[in-house]
């Protein structure tokens, strides 16, 4: 533990360290009649100061403050869970350091690096990046080098465009989008609901809560404030306007829901709750809206997928991979459900289904900006033959652009033009986290190299022989073709808490060609999250935390 000590005690010791301490290291008396806030914080501290080792001036406090609650009938689970976590850490980093003697190298080489800090935030955060956080460094300082670089190793050489791009959006695609639902904020108007559903709800609320999501829409809140409401009206009115531009679309658009919710009793109340929003709403006259809870896609693997198993010659294995269909459960689950559920309606309900596209709730197509600085409108943007493109990456590997994805621009932005990064390079003055972990930074990076890139003609980034493979890819604006889902049957692990959208590719690696996703320049999205959730962004800021 003597290498790992150091950033510890860097994080924990304001006096000696070039940032602010993560915690008010005050270890209080136990005796003192802490609250549980109190007691909590307090074990947190204990704990990180054991990790800084012995040289720390409140070491033996800390851990005479773990072994005294280690006995208390409350405390006893948590102390000593703690106390054991600081024993296999050592024990894993030991063992580790034996067998890696790269990280046993930059373990030492930060230890120096702190030891000697000089007041240079960017050496610091790089030395001790190359231990916690590899993929932070080199970055600051080097931003266009980095981007040049990125961009380069992201180029896919195309050999055929699609023949058979995308016609008609609002018949060929599948929207979908997920409902997160949690319980009523304390300031939640629950009058409108009938006595039964707040019975229920009173009840869930005794539940624990099984599922953390970063963006999660309290029930009760107000109209206005209401995510689902929110997407779905601008979903209607960007359709709206496409109908404007082009009379001979006439197809209402089909926008499928997976309904997941924080506490398992929600699950009986979430089609309920979403019918009754709707019902009190503004029509939404351009949309078809489809549902699904947990309930309801059980309902679907007893009804319609096992008894199609039970008539082929599948093995048992395949039935138990049906465990995967479902909307609860961490983000993964969902989010392989919003495509798998597309072959399955290719067959069920629509032959001329060909795709799927993924929005969240809280980005809206700005029609007007797109087709006035793109030249086109969103339903333009996914004609792009570049979806279902083939061609080689840059390490002259076959790649299939079955998935496309779009960018981003924020919504203090917009007035800048739909071209702005919604992640943009962060300063250099770092909170204690961040120097464990500093997704924003490499984000910056990803997001000028990729979503950034615009294809023009008569450049060798021209989006007919030249693109962008897409690896940084957000939870909305993306899509895949069912042709592709069907041979490389894509999903994300129930497993995997975030990044679910990255994630989702990997499964497809192994297989050649291998599948990618195809930057579409233009196809952005806004994101107007902070500019109607504040109080549901605060609700859910602990729940993101964990989660990330």
């Amino acid at each position: 533990m003597t290498a790992l000590n150091p950033i510890l005690t860097f994080l924990t010791q304001p006096s000696k360290s070039e940032t602010a301490a993560i915690l008010p290291l005050a270890l209080s008396d136990p005796a003192t009649g802490q609250n549980e806030t109190s007691i909590l914080q307090t074990l947190n501290a204990a704990f990180l100061i054991l990790l800084a080792g012995d040289a720390h001036p409140s070491f033996s406090e800390a851990k005479t403050y773990l072994d005294k609650f280690s006995t208390s009938p409350d405390w006893e689970k948590t102390a000593k869970f703690y106390l054991h976590s600081a024993q296999l850490i050592a024990q894993e980093l030991d063992h580790t350091c034996q067998k890696d003697a790269e990280l046993k190298a930059n373990l030492d080489q930060m230890s120096t690096a702190l030891a000697n800090a000089t007041g240079d935030t960017v050496a610091t955060a790089n030395a001790v990046w190359s231990v916690l956080f590899p993929e932070g460094t080199g970055i600051w300082g080097q931003e266009p080098e980095r981007v040049t670089q990125l961009r380069q190793q992201r180029t896919v050489s195309i050999d055929k465009l699609n023949p058979n791009p995308i016609e008609n959006p609002a018949k060929q695609v599948l929207f979908t989008s997920n409902a997160l639902l949690t319980m009523p904020l304390g300031s939640a108007d629950l009058s409108n609901f009938d006595a039964d559903f707040q019975s229920q709800l009173a009840e869930a609320a005794d539940d624990p809560q099984l599922y953390w999501y970063d963006h999660p829409i309290p029930i009760g809140i107000a109209e206005e404030s209401n995510e689902i409401l929110y997407g779905l009206k601008h979903l209607n009115h960007a359709v709206e306007f496409e109908r404007q531009q082009q009379p001979d679309i006439t197809d209402k658009v089909n926008c499928v829901l997976s309904v997941s919710v924080t506490h398992e009793r929600l699950q009986t109340l979430g089609k309920s709750y979403l019918k009754q929003v709707l019902a009190a709403s503004e029509p939404l006259e351009q949309l078809n809206i489809f549902a699904f809870t947990e309930t309801d896609t059980n309902t679907l693997i007893e009804k319609v997928l096992l008894p199609i198993l039970e008539h082929s010659s599948l093995d048992q294995d395949a039935k138990e991979q049906l465990s995967v269909f479902g909307v609860d459960g961490r983000y993964g689950r969902h989010y392989s459900f919003l495509k798998a559920i597309v072959p399955l309606w290719n067959v069920l309900v629509d032959p001329e289904i060909k795709a799927t596209f993924k929005i969240d709730l809280d980005q809206v197509f700005p029609q007007a900006e797109l087709l006035e600085q793109t030249g086109t409108t969103a339903f333009g943007h996914l004609q792009t033959p570049l979806w279902g493109a083939t061609g080689k990456d840059s390490a002259g590997q076959p790649i299939e652009l079955g998935m496309i994805a779009g960018a981003l621009v924020n919504q203090r932005d917009i007035h800048k033009g739909v071209f702005t990064p919604d992640v943009t390079v962060p300063g250099t003055k770092l909170s204690p986290d961040e120097y464990v972990f500093f997704s924003k930074l490499p984000q910056a990076l990803s997001t000028e190299a990729e979503m950034m890139t615009r294809y023009e003609t008569g450049t060798e980034m021209d989006g007919e022989t030249k693109a962008i493979q897409r690896i940084h890819v957000t939870g909305g604006t993306n899509g895949i073709l069912v042709d592709s889902l069907r041979r490389y049957q894509t999903f994300t692990p129930s497993f995997i808490g975030r990044a679910e959208d990255q994630a989702y590719i990997l499964s497809a690696r192994g297989q050649e060609p291998h599948l990618g996703y195809a930057h579409a320049s233009g196809l952005i999205m806004r994101h107007d999250k902070e500019g109607f959730a504040q109080e549901a962004i605060a609700m859910a800021k602990v729940g993101k935390q964990v989660g990330d």
